[in-house]
Order: structure tokens, then C-alpha cells, then sequence
């Protein structure tokens, strides 16, 4: 049984395992992505987020899923070079997962049991659902999909000390 979120790993866009303690000591947001959604320009606004704040401590983590009206349909790969090509994306992306259900990412079922949505329910609602977590490792907010990333900016200074 998990006891943090450095017990959890997933795999990155080149099928490499990436341990999330490798981000011990920095302030993460971890996104649910989608290609095709409404929310999808929020890439851009992720993005100016992550070279805002990076060099003090943040990383963006964005984990593409297409369980919510199938808005991400194509392979690993193409997602890779969409989010490159599209928004010049510099943080890291994992491979295609899901979020809900019995083959919910474990990390996923971590991060809902943590931080429960809107009147305690635990699925994610849709794409671009946010999870802010501390330097320590703590679960600190969630954020429905319509909160824009660079909102974000306040609650990312106050985790990093700024």
C-alpha cells in the first residue's frame, strides 16, 4: 500500500519508468490530458506555467487519457508530437492512462483518494482535472477542468516559498 506519492512511478513518452521520487523537494501539478476537448489550449497556459516557475522547484506532469468522450484517441507517440509541434510542451508527459475505474492508474487512485472532488466524490470528472502537490510530497488541491493553469500561479508561489 502506497504510503506517499514517491512510492508511485509511471511511464514517460519514451517507455521509460520514471519514479515520481525523482521529484522529491518539488512542487508538482499533475494534469489529465486530452488532444480533442474543449480544455485543450490549457496546454499553453500549463506550459507558461511550468517556464514561470520551473527553475524554482516546479514540475508539471501531464498524463493523457481518453476516457472522457474519447478525446484522445491516437498513440503515445503522436500525442508526443502534438504537444511538442502544437505547444512546444518541456515537461514531461506519460503514456495514455486512465484515471476512473478498476484500471485507474494506481497513482490516480492515490491522488482522488487524497484530494476527493466537488462534494467528496472521487472520480475525475473530465480532462485537464489538477492535482497540486507539495515539496513534501502532500496532496494540497484539486481543480476542476475550468480553472485555467495560470491561475494557479498564487497557490504555486505560496508551495515554493516565493
Amino acid at each position: 500500500m502506497a504510503q506517499s506519492i514517491y512510492d508511485f512511478s509511471a511511464i514517460d513518452m519514451h517507455g521509460k519508468n520514471q519514479p515520481l521520487s525523482e521529484f522529491k523537494g518539488k512542487v508538482m501539478l499533475i494534469v489529465n490530458t486530452a488532444s480533442f476537448c474543449g480544455f485543450t489550449p490549457q496546454y499553453k497556459g500549463l506550459e507558461a506555467l511550468y517556464k514561470a516557475y520551473q527553475k524554482d522547484g516546479l514540475v508539471i506532469l501531464g498524463f493523457p487519457c481518453n476516457q472522457f468522450g474519447f478525446q484522445e484517441p491516437r498513440s503515445n507517440e503522436k500525442i508526443n508530437d502534438f504537444c511538442i509541434n502544437r505547444f512546444d510542451i518541456s515537461f514531461p508527459l506519460f503514456e495514455k492512462i486512465k484515471v476512473n475505474g478498476d484500471e485507474a492508474h494506481p497513482l490516480y487512485q492515490y491522488l482522488k483518494a487524497q484530494a476527493p472532488g466537488f462534494l467528496g466524490f472521487n472520480s475525475v470528472k473530465w480532462n485537464f482535472t489538477k492535482f497540486l502537490v507539495d515539496k513534501d510530497g502532500k496532496v494540497v488541491g484539486r481543480y476542476a477542468p475550468t480553472i485555467p493553469p495560470t491561475s494557479l500561479g498564487g497557490d504555486v508561489r505560496k508551495l515554493l516559498g516565493k
